[in-house]
């Protein structure tokens, strides 16, 4: 969606036309839900995420300033709800354990789903080893494109820890697929 027509649907949903919301829900809801899909291993949590971060762009669209890139603002709130869910997660994992019912999730990389979309499998395979933090920053880095700057505003932390992240990050790629280069990943964009 060009900045103009994206301008004049944030406009329409921020006087509560409903219909805006589902052109732009139309529009972002890929790009969204494959970085969920990334950061987030079992479905039904990117399903509830997902749902979490519509409402909360609802909720905050006033609160939105128009002279930044929508899509910077919009993965900010990903990257929130993503942290919050793993907040909730580990509370929930410690109430389980304190009465030993917990049991450990499959992880879903697997899915169909995720392979569509130019996913390279052996890409997404290696990114699943990564840490939770080293994924975030790689996957804003390559994925979206965003400078170890703009990652330290969208995460709110020090630019040495995004810099460490991603160097750990990217030297345990290079590990796990055999040196890769990484220009293959950024020519094919294929995690």
């Amino acid at each position: 969606m060009q900045s103009e027509s994206m301008y004049h649907v944030l406009t329409k949903m921020i006087e509560g036309d409903q219909q805006a919301f589902h052109t732009l829900y139309d529009a972002t809801y890929k790009d969204v839900y494959r970085t969920v899909s990334f950061l987030v291993d079992h479905p039904q949590d990117r399903e509830d995420i997902m749902n979490e971060i519509y409402m909360q762009m609802w909720t905050s669209l006033p609160n939105y300033d128009p002279n930044r890139p929508f899509h910077f603002w919009l993965h900010g709130l990903v990257i929130r709800q993503v942290q919050r869910f793993r907040v909730k997660s580990w509370r929930r994992f410690r109430i389980f354990e304190r009465i030993r019912v917990f049991s450990r999730e499959e992880y879903h990389w697997d899915q169909p789903t995720l392979r569509t979309d130019r996913t390279d499998p052996e890409i997404s395979r290696a990114m699943h080893k990564l840490t939770d933090k080293q994924r975030t920053v790689i996957i804003l880095r390559f994925y979206h494109d965003y400078t170890l700057e703009e990652i330290v505003t969208l995460l709110d932390i020090p630019l040495g820890t995004v810099k460490s992240r991603y160097h750990a990050g990217l030297q345990s790629l290079r590990k796990q697929l055999g040196n890769l280069p990484l220009e293959r990943m950024e020519k094919n964009n294929a995690y």
